[in-house]
């Protein structure tokens, strides 16, 4: 068949895919269904989001086009400058409905007796209390930076806000800088009448800025801040110890070009920055000029506040369940009969955290052996693994110092496991190891047996909580000489070795998944029933897109969930109209990846790591691991299946790529919703499980005494 790819109409551009994503997330700002505080959390969401973004993607960009490489993207066909401009389109009609979402919002918590005031139009008793706090608690720790032939222009900080200051006096103008520093807050409270007041840290000090600049008039001020390129490069060609060299990237990376600069605008419409705008080296169109306060990120900080006293204006609380399978047993125990499937943060994540903190305390364990990419800032894991190491276990830990902003967090962790008796592996060249998985080498019966776990999530507890993730512990044997296999070639010099269960990218995955997509072709070709479910995080990879495109013209069904960037435009006649795309933002961050094919019903069903996208499948150490289990399968099925049909927060990508709501005559559902809802019955069904029993215990008991 003569298949209708390379058409640069058939795809999407990664980055103007993400901002479409970043918009989806800004459309549960305004969602009436999320309580307040929570539409709230999602600006904030958005705003963190573009940050990185900018930081990292249009950074990149922006270097492209001053080495003059002029390539254009492969899928459609723009080039690196014009890229750039469909970002700036795009992004400023996004930030318009942030700002004006924000000032919606503000009106909404005005109702409740809270306000974001600017300091003139408070009392003249708060005035007066606000000018005592900024004496007492701000003065003290600004320092103004002036601007002049002995004062060149200061290196300002990435992401931080900043006062620009005009002046004069009888001599003349003058310009100069206040930094607000990291050590204050970013609002402050006051309370007068049952009102509530936050005033923001950049507002006071504009307002008592002439208290910095004796003998100067203040003739304007205004708030600004840069963003910066965070995307440098590692050199870890002839780096003779890698540790050291992330530390001396971390220190280059806060001196970044400068790529983006936000003026707070909202007391002076006529503020266009071109002084700051010449003095960082940028254009016109890196500017962004915004009515109301820079780096909304601080409602965070706002609704974690608020929440206690207006706990109705959250989402109702939610706690993580346990495990189907687990019952009374310990997860060993349980993993000895059958795999085990966990399903986060639906179920509890504190299983996969005992399995690590069992396997340190167990005599009967020898090994253990684990991947860390990104972990919380009060590991479990890592105390449990120093303590294993300390009780004589071998462990052996690779510990991703390359994990883009979590490398400050990663070398603590690594020197602590090193410092502990760990044997810490740092990754390996030019590949960031994004593999999921844990080996415990344990001695049941007088016969060592291997226990692994596999997911598609870091080992985070607390991340565990707010992303949909999946996972298996299985004893399978192929599985564990698989694991001992990747972590033998991970730490020592040897050729790739020949999984028998798992695939391992770089390449393997991208491999199987086009052998498993033309596989599922030649099925249909002969029985009509072709079909593929994946869900990812994100869909970049060209080979991947033109496999999928040429199994929709082939008749084949395909359901993709994805979250975030999907590069394949669906239902275009003749060429994707068999396909889907469903985005679904909701409560939870949905991170898990599940790759399913029909096979005529071999049902061949995979967890993994990796998103398709060819930064994962070909520039990274990622793990995707089949599931053999029928009722696992069964039940990811199912899960499968309440994606397809969620008609409240899932969003269908039409064939020009933009998005629109799910909208069908089924009862409204919203797949977070009732994996909750069936989490907490399962919970329920498993504690009157363990009452009756512990009754039944407690009735033979006193049967036995009245004998």
């Amino acid at each position: 068949m003569d298949y209708k790819l390379n058409d640069k109409s058939y795809y999407n551009n990664r980055e103007l895919s993400w901002l479409r994503f970043n918009y989806r997330v800004l459309e549960e700002a305004s969602d009436l269904r999320n309580p307040l505080l929570e539409r709230l959390k999602f600006i904030a969401i958005t705003s963190s989001n573009l940050d990185e973004f900018f930081m990292v993607r249009v950074a990149g960009l922006k270097d492209q086009v001053k080495m003059n490489y002029a390539e254009p993207d492969t899928k459609t066909g723009l080039t690196p400058e014009e890229q750039l401009e469909g970002i700036g389109e795009l992004n400023r009609y996004n930030c318009q409905v942030q700002y004006e979402t924000y000032h919606q919002l503000m009106g909404e918590l005005e109702k409740l007796n809270i306000f974001i005031k600017h300091p003139k139009d408070l009392s003249k008793d708060l005035q007066d209390e606000l000018e005592a706090l900024f004496d007492e608690q701000i003065l003290p720790s600004l320092t103004p930076l002036g601007i002049d032939a002995y004062r060149p222009f200061p290196k300002l900080m990435n992401k931080k806000l900043n006062i620009f200051v005009d002046l004069s006096n009888e001599v003349g103008r003058q310009t100069a800088i206040v930094q607000l520093p990291t050590v204050i807050r970013r609002y402050f409270e006051l309370h007068e009448d049952n009102k509530t007041y936050y005033i923001l840290a950049e507002d006071i000090i504009e307002t008592y800025a002439y208290k910095l600049f004796n003998g100067y008039k203040i003739d304007r001020t205004f708030p600004f801040r840069i963003t910066r390129n965070a995307d440098l490069t590692i050199h870890e060609e002839g780096a003779a110890d890698l540790l050291i060299e992330i530390e001396r990237f971390l220190k280059e990376r806060t001196k970044g070009a400068a790529v983006r600069l936000e003026i707070d605008r909202s007391k002076d419409p006529t503020i266009n920055g071109s002084f700051l705008e010449e003095q960082l080296s940028l254009h016109h169109e890196d500017v962004y000029r915004f009515d109301g306060p820079l780096d909304l990120t601080f409602l965070f900080e706002l609704v974690g506040d608020l929440k206690e006293r207006f706990p109705n204006l959250v989402f109702k609380p939610f706690f993580p369940q346990p495990a189907k399978f687990l019952g009374n047993e310990n997860v060993y125990q349980a993993t000895l009969k059958e795999d085990i499937f966990f399903h986060h943060p639906y179920e509890s994540f504190q299983p996969i955290v005992e399995f690590v903190q069992e396997a340190a305390h167990d005599k009967d364990v020898l090994a253990i052996k684990q991947t860390l990419y990104r972990v919380s800032s009060d590991s479990p894991i890592i105390e449990s693994l120093k303590q294993a190491a300390e009780n004589g276990k071998q462990v052996t830990v690779l510990v991703e110092l390359k994990a883009r902003f979590d490398e400050e967090n990663n070398v603590h962790w690594a020197k602590e496991l090193e410092d502990a008796g760990c044997h810490v592996i740092y990754g390996m060249n030019y590949l960031k190891t994004h593999s999921k998985i844990t080996l415990v080498v344990k001695r049941v019966n007088k016969k060592i047996v291997k226990f692994v776990h596999l997911g598609t999530g870091n080992y985070n507890d607390s991340t565990a909580k707010l992303y949909t993730d999946m996972g298996i512990i299985t004893t399978d044997p192929e599985i564990g000489d698989d694991a001992v296999n990747f972590f033998n070639y991970l730490s020592g010099y040897s050729l790739k070795p020949e999984y028998k269960q798992l695939h391992v990218a770089p390449f393997e995955i991208r491999d199987l998944f086009a052998e498993r997509i033309d596989q599922e072709i030649e099925c249909h070709r002969v029985h009509g029933n072709g079909y593929i479910f994946a869900k990812m995080n994100s869909l970049t990879d060209k080979r991947i897109i033109d496999k999928l495109l040429e199994a929709s013209q082939e008749g084949v069904k395909v359901d993709l969930v994805i979250r975030g960037i999907c590069c394949l435009k669906p239902g275009i006649e003749g060429v994707s109209d068999n396909i889907t795309v469903i985005s679904v933002v909701g409560r939870f961050l949905e991170h898990s990846r599940i790759y399913y094919f029909y096979n005529n019903g071999e049902r061949n069903m995979y967890l993994s790591s990796a998103d398709m996208m060819t930064r994962n499948m070909i520039k990274r150490v990622e793990i995707l691991f089949p599931i053999n289990d029928p009722r696992i399968i069964d039940e990811l099925l199912e899960i499968n299946e309440l994606y397809l049909q969620d008609n409240t927060k899932a969003r269908r990508q039409l064939s020009d790529g933009t998005y629109e709501y799910v909208k069908n005559d089924l009862p409204p559902l919203s797949v977070q919703d009732e994996l909750m809802k069936r989490a907490i019955e399962n919970g329920e069904e498993k504690k009157s499980e363990f009452v009756e029993e512990h009754s039944n215990i407690l009735q033979r008991i006193k049967n036995r005494f009245k004998k």
